[in-house]
């Protein structure tokens, strides 16, 4: 018992440190979401969009993707060793809803949700017993983990933030007229006018895109930056200018292949919330104020 309990703290220990404010994981299973969504050939954006088979294999995708991001070694009975310690991974898209095999009690497990219509994932360790198991099982004798079980469960992160999508924020029949749409830039053009202020990925543009230059969609010289200038919109990526002015403008900080809208108007004042471009200031509009050509954005 004491092995055991000495087992999990260090391998509970090593996840901590290897990511200890959990934004790899995260980004981890933000990737693998959109990975099987496939958005950029399939349009797809949502958990029930998924074939029962490509639900069934989220579990390995992030158990891969794990790897790849923090390098852990290959056990030998179960998926890792983290720490010269054999560590099983399991994931479910909600807790609880594990399955363990036969094979992984005596072990230590990392358990792994991540829910995507809340936006948010957990991850913790566990040491399988028969004591925390069901009694019942599937036809692959795999069993869950009982409700006492899951009080034993060491949390290393419990609904941590996950990088919202946009597409499961917004309205169902919003998106619904996005996505009807004829082409990729007009839903892309759409997306920025009807999601200001919130952070837009990648994985949006490229499902609302659909070709593979979607990026070149929402760039200036034909994309969503030029097309939308003259209704006010500026939309800021993660060039570091541009984070500048979305600090000053107070809207949520694009990261790296992020991109955040919004409607700005001119201004007199220099004051909080108001920024310098084109020689003039700039500050949020109001659903009141006239429509003005935007300005252009440095790119630094």
């Amino acid at each position: 018992m004491a092995n055991s309990d000495q087992e999990m703290e260090k391998v509970v220990a090593r996840v901590h440190k290897l990511d200890q404010a959990g934004t790899r994981t995260a980004a981890v299973l933000r990737k693998t979401l959109d990975q099987l969504y496939d958005g950029l050939h399939t349009g797809r954006y949502r958990w029930d969009q998924l074939y029962k088979t490509e639900k069934t294999h989220c579990g390995t995708l992030v158990e891969i993707n794990l790897q790849r991001e923090f390098e852990f070694e290959d056990g030998v009975a179960m998926d890792y060793r983290i720490d010269g310690i054999e560590v099983d991974c399991k994931y479910s898209q909600s807790i609880g809803g594990w399955m363990i095999p036969p094979e992984s009690i005596g072990h230590l497990c990392l358990l792994i949700s991540a829910d995507d219509e809340q936006s948010i994932w957990s991850l913790g360790v566990a040491r399988i017993k028969e004591g925390i198991l069901s009694g019942g099982g599937n036809r692959d004798a795999k069993r869950s983990i009982t409700a006492l079980g899951r009080n034993r469960i060491t949390w290393i992160f419990r609904d941590a933030a996950l990088l919202p999508n946009i597409l499961l924020q917004l309205p169902r029949q919003v998106v619904d007229k996005i996505m009807a749409l004829s082409n990729g830039q007009q839903r892309i053009d759409e997306i920025f006018r009807v999601a200001q202020k919130m952070r837009i990925s990648r994985g949006v543009i490229s499902t609302l895109g659909q070709q593979v230059d979607f990026m070149k969609r929402m760039r200036g010289n034909g994309g969503s930056r030029s097309r939308l200038k003259p209704e006010g919109i500026v939309i800021l990526g993660h060039y570091e200018e541009h984070q500048r002015i979305a600090i000053t403008l107070g809207v949520p900080v694009p990261q790296r292949g992020e991109s955040v809208s919004v409607r700005v108007v001119r201004t007199k004042e220099s004051g909080q919330g108001a920024v310098s471009l084109d020689g003039r200031f700039w500050r949020i509009a109001k659903p009141t104020d006239p429509i003005q050509p935007a300005p252009d954005c440095p790119y630094r």
